[in-house]
């Protein structure tokens, strides 16, 4: 395997462990139990598996049920809304061309992720929120109608709301607001400024920091991090993506926490055992585990 393809190694392992907010473990290679495994020795002992669409949210459910390090979350991502609503004649994402289902397909894909937010193993609804980074304005009334549907389920059964924001923070921030948020909200992969920080720390959101903070041209990611609350910080890696320098277009997993985790302690000026600590603390309550 060429050098791009290739794992980057173990960091040195976090003396306070943490939990990665936010993983793919569906995408990456190898077993569930390999990645549980070195993420492990790496001081990250809890993961939070995201569902993007039903067979993902499902897996995320029956895997969370399978090993008490993993955690569930369960939702249609953004995108997944409008491929349901208009099709997807491209069939771009993962699961290929698409027919359009209408307002009814979208109607029976959230029933199902109502069913699966019910279940024990799954702490969170999510990923959930707007992207206008790849939808069209034809795309956004789905986008929108899902959001709603998703912060009404999260609600309901009393579980975390996890967001995905992607050039849309404004109107996230205020469907957010005409809907009330859920008491545990948590913007995954944070990519606001500043400002949008403490608005976020205003209404109690947590924001979730990924590799990405680590990039040369993430400055206003790091001012962000540096005014949010600490009680509000989170760390995630979205593997397979968005791996932290050294090792950006590197495939990414739960085990390069601690990268992330010494950048933003850097960030806050602050001990990487202090950092650890805030971390763990703060995802155990925003998941409620």
């Amino acid at each position: 395997m060429s050098s791009k393809d290739a794992p980057p190694p173990l960091p040195e392992p976090l003396g306070v462990p943490v939990a990665d907010s936010h993983t793919h473990l569906d995408m990456q290679s190898g077993t569930v139990e390999e990645a549980l495994a070195k993420a492990a020795a790496a001081g990250v002992d809890t993961v939070v598996q995201v569902g993007c669409d039903l067979k993902g949210s499902r897996w995320a459910a029956e895997t969370a049920a399978a090993h008490p390090q993993v955690h569930a979350a369960v939702a249609l991502h953004p995108n997944e809304a409008p491929r349901i609503v208009l099709g997807d004649p491209d069939g771009w994402s993962r699961q290929g061309a698409r027919e359009a289902g209408g307002d009814a397909a979208l109607d029976d894909a959230l029933a199902e992720i109502d069913r699966l937010a019910a279940l024990p193993e799954v702490k969170a609804v999510g990923e959930t929120g707007l992207d206008f980074f790849r939808t069209g304005p034809e795309g956004i009334a789905a986008q929108e109608r899902s959001f709603r549907a998703h912060i009404e389920i999260a609600k309901r059964h009393g579980k975390a709301l996890v967001i995905h924001d992607r050039e849309a923070h404004d109107d996230v921030l205020r469907i957010l607001a005409e809907e009330g948020a859920p008491e545990r909200t948590v913007f995954h992969c944070y990519s606001g400024d500043a400002a949008m920080a403490r608005i976020c720390a205003d209404a109690g959101y947590y924001m979730s920091f990924a590799g990405n903070v680590t990039f040369k041209n993430a400055q206003p990611l790091r001012d962000a991090l540096a005014v949010a609350p600490l009680d509000l910080v989170l760390v995630e890696t979205d593997a397979p993506f968005l791996t932290p320098v050294p090792y950006r277009g590197r495939p990414n997993a739960p085990y390069l926490v601690p990268i992330t985790v010494r950048a933003m302690a850097r960030v806050r000026g602050i001990d990487e055992e202090a950092m650890s600590t805030a971390i763990a603390v703060n995802t155990a309550r925003a998941f409620d585990y």
